[in-house]
Formats: structure tokens, sequence, C-alpha cells
């Protein structure tokens, strides 16, 4: 289960983290594949944890991860709508986190 921040519970959806990705990749050089080993490998995280529950923040964090290796504007897209950016400076200082890794 995913404990979303407003407390509500629901089953992890491995289509709901695709549509996400896909939308965050959209026109950008990044084969579908390794959308799917993405997903693959937080799938595998998640049995690893072990836990029944998980914040929705800490699998947001292993996507954003996952985005940072694969596309730069893919992580940035999904960042802006995860991170729930409000103005350019949010844009900004993501990239500027981005350039210094």
């Amino acid at each position: 289960m995913v404990i979303k921040q407003n407390g509500e519970r629901q089953a992890f959806s491995a289509e709901k983290l695709r549509n996400g990705l896909l939308r965050a990749i959209e026109k950008r050089p990044v084969s579908v594949d390794k959308i799917n080993r993405l997903i693959d490998d937080i799938e595998n995280r998640l049995r690893i944890d072990g836990e029944r529950e998980i914040p929705s923040r800490r699998l947001g964090d292993w996507v954003m991860q996952g985005l940072k290796t694969i596309d730069h504007v893919a992580y940035i897209r999904f960042a802006s709508v995860y991170l729930s950016f409000q103005d350019v400076e949010a844009f900004i200082n993501t990239i500027a986190e981005l350039r210094q890794d």
C-alpha cells in the first residue's frame, strides 16, 4: 500500500507510475524499455523493503533518483509535479541542484 500525503492509502499501481513516467519523457529520446526497467527496479525495491506500506514521498524519491540517471529534462518535468513547483524559482533551484550532481 502507498500512503499518500493526505493520509489516504491506495494499492501500488505500476500502471499509474508508468503513465506518470511516460508523460515526463514525452518527446524525449528515452526508450520505453528504460522506463520499464525503472519500474521493475522500483517494484524490486518494494519487495526487498518488505514493508506493507510505503509513504508516497519515498516512492517519489526513488522515481526521481531513477529519472536523474535517465534524462534530466524528464527529471525536471516529473519534479515539477511531484514537488509541486509554485514558481520559477523552484525550477531554477532544482536545475541548479541537478547541475551540481
